[in-house]
């Protein structure tokens, strides 16, 4: 419970009842929203999101989260990932929508969703191989929607799998899930690392730490980072703070080599499976808010 002794979610240094507690009868708080808005901006280049604003993106989030679970559905044994990229494409733009990945950075990703299979961490692209028994694939999509973005990903198996891919691919699951339960105001986003640590530790398996979560929603990618490994980050969260969470979990070593090729797909470094799981998530005044909620997943082992 967060107590009007702690240090207050505004980052002052103040305790709560002497900075942002609310006056008796109020409940907004009792400086004006303008400073903290100002001092995220210009203190970590973190641009807090106004109720206007929030109202698109949980629009635009609850549309991703949407599509996610429909293209995850149709992930089968013999189905190409082309063909889930096809999918998210002719979905996102029916919705009136445009999908954030395709054309993203440099070189321009060149499909509308990540598909990464197995032993690849992330940014692996869609093609025409089709998945088969054994496989773990994470879907990711982000959707653009009237200015606002969506982001989420998520894992399927394909029927049952090796033990050190079921391990991953709980383990993953497990450190999204209990980092976001700690997000509120109060804590700070050093939190989440620590809690994604201790969890990957105790499996022995390693947090990738060359790719980390990020801000978003007036952008694809915005400050902050959000590191999936115990580090220094006293940023607090604060109401209105819009970010992701999505660690990556290897069942060796932490390391990624990205592909010389295509420069996107990154692979682990020993072949060793990897799984990754993500949420888009907005700090409220009482806790935590998840925008994309999709559908549970889960996997049985051979």
């Amino acid at each position: 419970m967060y107590g009007r002794n702690d240090d207050c979610w505004c980052g002052s240094g103040k305790k709560w009842k002497k900075c942002h507690y609310p006056e008796k009868g109020e409940k907004k708080p009792s400086k004006p929203i303008s400073e903290l808005f100002e001092m995220y901006k210009k203190k970590w280049g973190i641009m807090l999101k106004t109720p206007e604003q929030i109202e698109g993106i949980r629009e635009a989030s609850r549309l991703t989260a949407a599509i996610l679970d429909e293209v995850a559905d149709r992930a089968k044994e013999g189905v190409t990932t082309d063909y889930l990229d096809q999918l998210a494409y002719t979905k996102i733009t029916q919705a009136g929508g445009i999908p954030a990945s395709l054309h993203y950075g440099t070189p321009p990703f060149p499909k509308s969703i990540c598909t990464s299979l197995n032993e690849v961490i992330c940014h692996g692209i869609p093609n025409d191989i089709p998945l088969k028994q054994g496989d773990i694939v994470n879907i990711d999509v982000a959707v653009i929607l009237r200015g606002y973005f969506g982001d989420c990903s998520k894992m399927v198996a394909i029927g049952p799998v090796s033990p050190d891919k079921k391990k991953v691919f709980d383990v993953s699951k497990e450190c999204l899930k209990k980092s976001t339960a700690i997000v509120r105001p109060g804590g700070y986003l050093s939190d989440i690392g620590d809690v994604i640590q201790e969890i990957a530790d105790k499996a022995n398996c390693s947090v990738v730490t060359q790719f980390v979560g990020h801000g978003v929603g007036l952008k694809y990618h915005e400050p902050p980072q959000v590191p999936h490994f115990k580090n220094g980050l006293k940023i607090p969260f604060t109401p209105g703070m819009i970010f992701t969470i999505e660690p990556m979990i290897n069942a060796g070593v932490p390391q990624a080599v990205i592909d010389p090729t295509d420069k996107w797909t990154a692979r682990t470094r020993d072949g060793k499976p990897s799984a990754q799981w993500e949420y888009e998530l907005l700090v409220t005044e009482s806790g935590v808010e998840v925008l994309t909620p999709w559908k549970e997943t889960s996997c049985q082992e051979v």
